[in-house]
């Protein structure tokens, strides 16, 4: 579909209605609308003198895809002209959409039977992020996913903390395993000497209360490194 930029500038109202984004996706489905188009439809509306559809391209061009835009914060879209509170709660609210349905998809599930369905949802969750997570999933003695919980936010420098809080959880959630997962922002994959010491406190703490640490996995926006796969765990 090519539109001149006289068009864009224009209400969406005005165009013919099987060039409109919301008549399409109606109409014909969601594979018949472009990107910027979908954008449009959540924005509901443009800004002055820059239909929705215009506002939505400048999106894609600034988060350099979807990619780029389900990772964004509240502060990065905050910086974009034309995007208020309204706007911006729309697209933080699909974005916690989308990452709340993949992990519907993980708990309750068997991780030995879908990890590749763990790494896909924590790559999603996780490769981008511009500070650092620390994350750990707690399993039954059938290896069910019972939950993931988020235990720490920001630089990991703090270690003494970790083990405590790990076996308290898992005795909170009756968990048999668990898996440890931190990501990246600098994009290695190579674990840090930090890393590999903070496994082995994890792991001694794990098996001094007869829970068995699974894996250990490192995510970053290059892909991910398991500690299991390299029998470092």
């Amino acid at each position: 579909m090519k539109i001149t930029q006289k068009t864009e500038q224009n209400s969406i109202k005005t165009w013919p209605k099987y060039e409109r984004p919301r008549e399409l996706l109606l109409g014909k489905g969601p594979d018949f609308v472009s990107d910027a188009g979908l954008i449009a439809i959540l924005l509901r509306s443009g800004t002055k003198g820059k239909n929705a559809v215009s506002l939505a391209r400048d999106l894609i061009k600034e988060f350099n895809g979807f990619r780029g835009l389900l990772s964004a914060e509240k502060s990065d879209l905050q910086k974009i002209k034309g995007l208020g509170e309204a706007k911006i709660s729309q697209i933080l609210s699909v974005i916690e959409i989308s990452k709340r349905q993949l992990k519907e998809e993980i708990v309750g599930n068997n991780y030995i039977e879908s990890d590749k369905d763990v790494v896909d949802y924590l790559s999603l969750s996780m490769r981008d992020l511009k500070n650092e997570l620390f994350k750990v999933i707690y399993l039954n003695k059938n290896n069910i996913v019972l939950t993931m919980d988020d235990l720490f936010h920001g630089t990991v420098d703090q270690a003494s903390l970790y083990p405590r809080e790990v076996i308290k959880r898992a005795l909170e959630t009756g968990a048999s395993s668990v898996i440890f997962v931190h990501n990246h922002p600098s994009g290695s994959l190579k674990p840090s000497t930090f890393d590999i010491d903070i496994t082995k406190n994890l792991v001694s703490a794990c098996h001094a209360v007869n829970i068995t640490p699974l894996d250990h996995i490192i995510i970053s926006p290059l892909g991910f490194f398991s500690f299991k796969d390299k029998r470092l765990i």
